[in-house]
């Protein structure tokens, strides 16, 4: 008769493809999730009792002493959360060990962001004006203007761009849909890019696979070479900071908000479930809100050094 671990792990596969075909999942999330249910998979070895809290406790403590950051350790909770769900909702599991499981407290990081100088010089450079000079500067233009992820962008199809509307659809985390702006430059770098995208597609004698950013192959293009283009086209535009396409995420929303946009509305271009998560912009806005105070209060220090020289 097999052990409580072996059945589980019969039932590894069939996760991963409800991941991937019913939850729409993208496929890093799949890899990882996959990666992390193998991992204590491995650890609870042969048990001959089903998985328990206490089990996913000591689990848990061990990642912590090899260690595992909080956020690691968060995400690995996570994958198991949807794992044992799976099990529940779609195998006949009769208990979820992992729904009252509290991971470690990860600490809020301040996110990284580009001064808006540092983003006029980053879109404000030279490409070159064929297929990859444009598609770079599209794709530049695109994670800025919309805030989008790079899982989105990666994904994101012509037929779900209106350029005329300046409005681009994208799915999100759980292949949650949503509406993004794209601004006049945005729009701009996308249309002079579609001709030289189809000539590319000819000249490769290749079937056209729909999506916006395509690689040399005529294939969409991986998340790491949209990695590289950020790379590359900062330290030519003489930006001595690590960016990342995510960074240019991070500066759409703290632009916003440096310009008075609503929080809510952040949160709702931003895609975030929670509005919490949205709120970690305010923190890197703090110098723009210390100046409207300043300016606005009563007793503020402009309004102090008004009375003072009065």
């Amino acid at each position: 008769m097999p052990s409580a671990g072996q059945l589980l792990a019969r039932h590894r596969q069939s996760f991963v493809e409800h991941l991937r075909d019913v939850r729409r999942a993208s496929p890093h999330t799949v890899k990882a999730y996959g990666r992390d249910v193998d991992q204590f998979l491995e650890w609870f070895g042969d048990a001959e009792h089903e998985p328990g809290r206490r089990d996913l406790r000591r689990y848990l403590v061990e990642l912590e002493q090899r260690g595992l950051v909080a956020t690691s350790i968060q995400r690995k909770l996570a994958s198991l959360r949807a794992f044992f769900r799976y099990l529940r909702d779609h195998r006949g599991g009769t208990s979820d060990p992992a729904r009252l499981v509290k991971g470690p407290k990860a600490p809020r990081r301040i996110p990284k962001f580009m001064t808006e100088s540092e983003v006029t010089r980053l879109l404000g450079a030279d490409f070159e004006p064929d297929f990859y000079g444009t598609r770079d500067r599209a794709l530049l233009e695109f994670l800025y203007s919309t805030g989008a992820r790079v899982a989105e962008a990666q994904s994101t199809r012509l037929r779900e761009i209106e350029l005329d509307e300046g409005v681009v659809r994208v799915f999100g985390k759980g292949r949650k849909e949503r509406l993004c702006l794209l601004g006049g430059a945005a729009r701009s770098a996308i249309e002079a890019h579609l001709p030289l995208r189809d000539q590319h597609l000819r000249d490769r004698g290749v079937s056209d696979p729909g999506h916006l950013f395509l690689n040399r192959l005529g294939r969409p293009l991986s998340s790491r070479w949209m990695l590289e283009a950020v790379t590359r086209h900062a330290r030519r535009a003489g930006i001595d900071k690590h960016l990342t396409p995510h960074t240019l995420r991070h500066s759409f929303a703290t632009h916003l908000l440096d310009h008075g946009a609503d929080l809510r509305a952040v949160q709702e271009l931003l895609g975030h479930a929670n509005l919490v998560t949205t709120e970690i912009y305010t923190h890197v806005s703090m110098p723009r809100l210390r100046e409207v105070y300043d300016r606005a209060h009563p007793h503020g220090k402009g309004r102090d050094e008004a009375r003072g020289t009065a």
